[in-house]
């Protein structure tokens, strides 16, 4: 299979699967757990920071395991992939979150799109996930340009792991899981009427955590790298 298309493999196929962690950890949690609405986080937190880390330790060496638009726009920004890859990316990434998005309502007995009434369309949801997204590319960024890619699966599971509780907004840090988030009625899902202005402040914090990782690091940006030869990136908020 051509390199491209393998990249373009593995994004989908990781944000199949993270959107299925994400979304049937949340049934579960409410299934299991109903109207304790700490541990149902606790427990959608848990195997989402799990699952994360595991889903990057696998992808990582195909496609960088970005899952994460503003990730891969990051990534173009400071040379490390080419803007067609941050292109094709994009889509991929969105509509792995969808169909994962609907494999977990499927999963869970649930109809397979229902479409969330969750608003979390707060001020302090807004300034959460600026301040969510910034951290991600600080973790996954400033792990790059020191040379410690390898440690990012654990890192990044462990940041948003936190961020699920140190951020109003419960840390979702990603327009494309954001989008599958839409489909899902359930614990994890997120009002249609929501959804613009979180990717609207995803983006703002990308570019506050871009413009500190370049602050931060004097040394020039990793030579422009694609397919196979490219270092992992990572990834994805969720």
């Amino acid at each position: 299979m051509e390199s491209r298309a393998r990249r373009l493999l593995a994004e989908f196929l990781g944000t199949v699967l993270l959107a299925a962690v994400v979304v049937g950890s949340g049934i579960a949690a409410q299934t299991l757990s109903p109207g304790q609405a700490g541990l149902e986080l606790a427990e959608n937190a848990i195997a989402t920071a799990l699952g994360l880390g595991v889903i990057i330790l696998m992808l990582a060496p195909i496609s960088g395991a970005h899952l994460n638009p503003v990730i891969s726009l990051v990534d173009s920004l400071l040379g490390r992939r080419s803007w067609v890859d941050a292109a094709t990316y994009i889509p991929v990434q969105v509509i792995g979150c969808i169909v994962g998005a609907v494999i977990a309502n499927v999963m869970f007995g649930h109809a397979g799109i229902s479409i969330s009434s969750t608003d979390r369309s707060s001020p302090g949801h807004f300034l959460g996930e600026v301040v969510a997204t910034a951290g991600l590319v600080l973790v996954v960024f400033l792990l790059a340009r020191q040379g410690q890619e390898h440690l990012a699966p654990v890192a990044v599971g462990a940041y948003i792991g936190a961020a699920y509780f140190f951020t109003s907004s419960t840390s979702f840090a990603n327009p494309a899981i954001t989008i599958g988030r839409i489909f899902t009625n359930s614990f994890a899902g997120i009002a249609p009427t929501s959804v613009l202005a979180f990717i609207g402040a995803q983006l703002i914090g990308g570019a506050i955590g871009y413009a500190i990782v370049r602050l931060l690091t004097v040394r020039p940006a990793v030579a422009k790298l694609e397919g196979p030869n490219a270092g992992p990136t990572t990834s994805s908020g969720r």
